[in-house]
């Protein structure tokens, strides 16, 4: 699983301005079963995404194509974890670390 932590590296005018654009992109991401939660980290600097059942490959394929991304207008930092004890609500990405 991972934790997808977006950091604007603009003005938040600059980036409101690829909102519809982002959103639709994770609407897609959701869609596919991919991303388990999002929303904007406090205070409004960034966001988070939980993503899972994906490789870090394709996380940071699916990253360099959001569209905040692509305008520029902020970076990310993908921290991969094992996540061995979830909610019964997300028993089906529920892991188990590697011998």
């Amino acid at each position: 699983m991972f934790v997808m932590e977006l950091t604007y590296t603009a003005p938040v005018e600059e980036v409101e301005a690829h909102m519809d654009a982002h959103i639709a992109w994770l609407d897609g991401h959701y869609a596919e079963g991919v991303f388990l939660a999002s929303g904007r980290k406090v205070p409004r600097d960034g966001g988070m995404i939980l993503a899972g059942g994906i490789s870090r490959d394709e996380a940071e394929r699916i990253a360099a194509e959001d569209p905040f991304t692509t305008a520029g207008v902020c970076s990310y930092r993908i921290t991969e974890f094992i996540a061995t004890k979830t909610s019964s609500d997300l028993a089906t990405v529920r892991e188990s670390p590697a011998l």
